[in-house]
């Protein structure tokens, strides 16, 4: 089917429309709105709606893109105080545990293709390529999560699996490419030759990482643009510069973004807010632009066939694979609980990178590559809805959830990062005003300043004389904080 200019960008603009409107009803009812996204995409594809989208290199392109932009913006948001202390276990996780995941499920799924009831035959080096695919955790998901349902857990558990997700997607990606060569050529695996690549890109992907994220920091502080909204603009090419420097190089671009994104993330920049807010949006757009295309493409029919298989593989690997993953790699700390290693084990959502890793051996043209594109897709949609929507009652039951803590202030007022002061709200109560009512008897203390008094819907330039009453909201500026902090 062909489509004129207008007509794909009708159609684009009613499946955002749509993903959008019913992203706000899976809110509600704790769904993940990622996996409504991919819901959407199959409504409108070939078994649903009829839009037939089979461009399988295409939906690759647009994969690499947003994943690019999703790791950059993760990496952005990713404060290394917070990492520092769990580094290690991060590190262990991304690499030895999705080599883990990869070996313990491919072993797996070559045993279970010996079965006379399953309806997959598939060799060795096959099997540890479809395990491959499906290895690492989805960063576009699990960072998804976190925010919407604004998880804050113990432990140092929310930095452990953001660093962990935004970090073991080039592992998976090195180990599927690595094995898509071996098994194109019938080359025997080589461990040695493997790993020696492996290594080889995660050095060239850190180094160029940090270099251009450190380039990009300095070029955004010193060019003095006229127009404030170019500079989002010209961070936004950075990235994709950093990735294909990166790759041309040979080097894992998906890592060197994010380490970008690390260093863009913890320093100053100039016009941050407006940088922010456009990265957040550009995610979120890539986002749904990404697992639309994802839902356009599969063909839910050909699922029926391998939907006993991929739930035992998918069981296999929440239940098993996974969590034997994580106790490995977090054997030597023992500072953190068996509820923590529990829930870590939980959390190893399956998303859009799995299905955008298992395009690679359609493209190559891999024996088998169908049955891979469609296990990996129905199980990352079991993963989605058992895993992603049970985290939150996942961490209260045991008994890691925190209060929600309080970002910013009720006046919507923000300071720019150069200026070195902190912002506070306050609201007035009886005993604060015993000693009088006028802003003048109030105790504020030294390098302290009201900026603004909101009584009502009313907002009030303060003076001394002002005569306060309870229920009052002040905002405060003081000198110094944001180092403080």
């Amino acid at each position: 089917m062909n489509f004129s200019p207008d007509g794909i960008l009708l159609i684009g603009s009613v499946l955002t429309f749509c993903s959008i409107l019913i992203s706000k009803t899976g809110y509600r009812f704790g769904i993940p709105t990622l996996l409504l996204f991919l819901l959407v995409g199959m409504l409108f594809g070939s078994d649903g709606l009829g839009l037939h989208f089979n461009q399988v290199s295409e939906a690759q392109f647009i994969g690499m893109i947003a994943l690019s932009i999703i790791l950059f913006t993760g990496g952005m948001d990713t404060k290394l105080k917070d990492i520092k202390p769990i580094m290690v276990q991060g590190v262990l996780l991304s690499t030895v545990g999705v080599l883990m995941t990869t070996l313990l499920t491919g072993l797996f799924i070559f045993w279970i293709s010996s079965w006379s009831i399953t309806s997959i035959s598939l060799p060795l080096m096959t099997s540890i390529l479809l395990a491959a695919t499906m290895s690492s955790t989805d960063s576009a998901s699990v960072f998804n999560l976190l925010r919407s349902q604004k998880m804050h857990l113990k432990e140092n558990l929310r930095p452990m699996l953001e660093l962990e997700s935004g970090s073991n997607d080039p592992m998976a990606y090195m180990l599927t490419i690595a094995l898509i060569q071996v098994i194109s050529s019938g080359a025997e695996f080589n461990f040695s030759s493997v790993g020696i690549d492996i290594l080889i890109q995660f050095a060239v992907g850190g180094i160029i990482g940090w270099m251009l994220g450190k380039f990009s920091v300095w070029l955004n502080n010193k060019i003095n643009l006229s127009n404030g909204s170019l500079y989002p603009i010209l961070l936004l090419s950075l990235i994709f510069i950093t990735f294909i420097i990166t790759d041309r190089l040979k080097g894992n671009g998906y890592l060197a973004v994010y380490i970008a994104g690390v260093v863009v993330g913890n320093n100053k920049l100039v016009f941050r807010k407006e940088t922010d807010t456009f990265m957040n949006g550009l995610t979120w757009l890539v986002q749904i632009v990404m697992f639309l295309t994802l839902g356009l493409l599969v063909n839910p029919h050909e699922m029926l066939a391998i939907a006993p298989v991929a739930l035992l593989i998918g069981l296999f690997m929440i239940i098993v694979a996974r969590p034997l993953s994580v106790f490995a790699c977090l054997l030597p700390f023992r500072e953190i609980s068996l509820h923590a290693r529990t829930f870590v084990s939980w959390v190893g959502l399956r998303g859009a990178v799995p299905i955008i890793f298992a395009t690679y051996p359609v493209v190559a043209e891999i024996p088998g590559a169908d049955q891979i594109f469609n296990i990996v897709f129905f199980i990352t949609l079991v993963s989605l809805i058992f895993q992603g929507m049970t985290i939150a009652k996942v961490a209260r039951m045991l008994h890691l959830d925190l209060p929600e803590e309080k970002t910013g202030n009720e006046f919507g007022i923000e300071l720019p990062d150069e200026i070195d002061s902190q912002l506070m709200d306050q609201t007035l109560t009886a005993e604060m005003l015993e000693n009088g009512n006028r802003l003048m008897d109030m105790n504020i203390p030294k390098g302290t300043l009201v900026m603004i008094i909101k009584r009502g819907e009313r907002f009030i330039v303060p003076n001394g004389q002002l005569e306060l009453k309870v229920g009052d909201k002040l905002l405060y500026i003081s000198e110094g904080g944001k180092d403080e902090g």
